[in-house]
């Protein structure tokens, strides 16, 4: 699933391509996709041109004019694209924007896992997973005093604590590994024992790995491509995930993959002792 580095490629990628379009029309060819119903969410947004696009945790928001708001969530597989509007579509192809320049914003999901909410602006925290979602990993959100007294009220395993974007937005398996793996703490060590120490620096590890992420246009493990259609770099720098049974690069001892909240999880059993 694409992570918060993934989705703010995306985003920027977006931005690039179709800021200030206009949509001509919308072509819905999986309704459960969309919010609201597929005749109302096309005719909402046919004549609306594209003010901006924002990003919260792992959620698209497109503004358009006239106040509305669609957030979008890519789930698995989801990915957008530009193409020129006589280019063949693709079978997984589900929810096209034609745009009045020619071209088609298409959204393509090989599971069709992905959906769409049109909202008038300013309604988009009412919906899902927005409505209880934690601070952005940045330094001016993510603060030490939020993250000790968030960490200390719970007793969770770190790793399903990441997890939650109740707690902290963007987070996902490769990101939440990784950190750990930083900070030298178990994914199953219980939140509420970790030290001042280990929570700051936790803290810092989130926001420097995601920013470094983002740099390197996030990271391709299956499937995921940014706007322009290219793979992102940050596979390569990773130092946990995906590598069970190769030396750990700080001390040599052999990474071990377990599951935990039903994910598997990479950490070093040397680097990494449960308390």
């Amino acid at each position: 699933m694409p992570e918060l580095p993934e989705v703010e490629t995306v985003r920027r990628g977006l931005v690039g391509l179709v800021k200030g379009a206009t949509i001509k029309k919308v072509d819905i060819r999986y309704d459960k996709m969309v919010t609201p119903d597929a005749k109302k969410f096309a005719s909402m947004l046919k004549g609306r041109k594209i003010i901006d696009i924002d990003r919260r945790g792992k959620y698209l928001l497109f503004r358009f004019d006239h106040d509305l708001t669609l957030v979008s969530h890519l789930r698995m597989e989801g990915k957008y694209s530009v193409h020129d509007h006589s280019e063949e579509l693709n079978k997984h192809d589900h929810v096209i924007f034609e745009l009045e320049n020619g071209q088609d914003l298409r959204y393509n999901d090989t599971r069709k896992f992905g959906r769409m909410n049109l909202v008038p602006t300013g309604e988009e925290f009412t919906i899902g997973g927005l409505k209880t979602i934690g601070p952005e990993p940045t330094p001016e959100t993510l603060t030490v005093e939020y993250l000790k007294q968030r960490v200390r009220s719970r007793k969770r395993g770190m790793k399903s604590f990441l997890l939650d974007q109740d707690n902290v937005a963007g987070l996902g398996n490769i990101y939440v590994d990784e950190v750990l793996w930083m900070t030298k703490i178990h994914p199953l060590q219980p939140s509420n024992t970790l030290t001042d120490e280990e929570i700051v620096n936790l803290r810092q590890n989130i926001i420097d790995e995601l920013k470094k992420a983002i740099d390197f246009k996030g990271t391709t493990v299956f499937s995921y491509l940014n706007a322009d259609g290219h793979a992102g770099n940050f596979q390569n720098e990773l130092n946990v995930y995906q590598r069970q049974g190769q030396p750990c690069h700080r001390c040599g001892t052999l990474i071990e993959k377990i599951k935990v909240a039903q994910r598997g999880t990479h950490f070093c059993p040397h680097c990494q002792k449960l308390r």
